[in-house]
């Protein structure tokens, strides 16, 4: 008889690499914001907690009455999932079925080529280009019948870099209705260029496009988990059929609602982080660092080889950044005095 065992493909999935918590240290790794709950939030958390030995609604309907609400969608075009991340595998899981191909951009998101093979989906990863961009038209030559599924994300992590409305929508227009465009706009909050589109706005007239949000980024919610999709009503369906039935917990729900009331107050916390972010990239061009030009919270650093001895560097001096091997590393903006010391350290990189 043969022995149990787990699938023999687990062996070689992508490992996610979660940024570095050390005691005394900065952590300019996950892209977390620095500041913690508003007090508002706190109080509505406080609250909840009386309530845990109950089960939350697993439907999440309050939450999803109220982002429909402010949306301008239907309630049946809202699915909220365990985060953004978790969303992600549940469109996979929803869309593809094993050999299916589901595409994304590389490098990108690094959760998307496990939650792709955890669904027996096979990955499609199309290059960046030399800006360190999402190739669309490399990704759109790549699309077969095979292809699923296509995760399109905007600003792109770990790059920063971002895609026009002008850009998407022709995108779109261009791939065929037996593919699902996933916009994953985990940080839209920290984008000011006028030119980067809301992406809900292409789920008003196309039903294969799909867009991904989290309460994790610019709501400062990251530890409890609570993100949401809008689709047409039939992917968001086939989204919350395949949920972990309670796995978006009551705190979560109750938070990320207390969150939406506060919006004006977080959203001023995110355009002080933009403008730290301006800060930053400036010192670092003017230190001779190469830096996309970014819309989130957080800039990227093309080092190839040298990405290693970077992070070390920073480790030396209580800096955690997150490192890409061979690639680059992202640097979350914190607080005006963790980014002045994070770029001293930068400096005397390249003393």
């Amino acid at each position: 008889m043969p022995s149990l065992a787990p699938r023999p493909d687990l062996d070689s999935l992508p490992k996610y690499v979660p940024g570095r918590t050390i005691q005394g240290a900065i952590k300019l790794a996950s892209n977390e914001v620095p500041g913690g709950p508003l007090p508002s939030v706190r109080a509505a958390i406080t609250d909840a907690m009386a309530d845990v030995n109950r089960y939350p609604d697993a439907g999440s309907l309050a939450l999803r009455q109220r982002l429909a609400a402010d949306l301008d969608v239907t309630v049946d075009q809202v699915a909220i999932g365990c985060g953004s991340v978790a969303l992600c595998q549940q469109l996979v899981q929803a869309v593809c079925g094993p050999g299916d191909e589901a595409m994304y951009a590389w490098r990108s998101f690094e959760a998307y080529p496990i939650v792709v093979q955890v669904a027996h989906a096979e990955s499609v990863k199309v290059p960046l280009t030399s800006g360190h961009g999402l190739d669309l038209d490399a990704m759109l030559a790549a699309i077969t019948d095979r292809t699923k599924l296509v995760f399109v994300c905007n600003p792109n992590n770990p790059t920063g870099t971002v895609l026009t409305r002008d850009e998407i929508a022709r995108f779109i227009d261009a791939v065929p209705s037996h593919v699902l465009v996933v916009l994953d706009e985990a940080y839209k909050e920290f984008v000011t260029d006028a030119d980067v589109p809301d992406g809900i706005e292409f789920t008003r007239t196309h039903d294969n496009v799909a867009v991904l949000r989290t309460f994790s980024k610019a709501y400062g919610l990251a530890g409890l988990r609570v993100g949401y999709a809008v689709a047409s009503p039939a992917i968001a369906e086939a989204l919350r059929q395949v949920c972990v039935t309670f796995s978006v917990n009551a705190i979560a729900q109750v938070a990320a609602m207390a969150s939406l009331d506060a919006a004006d107050e977080l959203l001023e916390r995110c355009r002080e982080i933009v403008v730290e972010r301006e800060r930053v990239r400036t010192a670092l061009l003017e230190m001779g660092y190469e830096i996309p030009p970014t819309q989130a919270n957080f800039v990227w650093f093309p080092l190839g080889e040298r990405t290693v001895a970077f992070a070390e560097h920073m480790l030396d001096r209580k800096l955690i950044v997150r490192p890409f091997a061979g690639d680059g590393a992202r640097v979350t903006i914190g607080t005006p005095e963790e980014n002045d010391q994070f770029l001293a350290a930068a400096r005397e990189y390249l003393a």
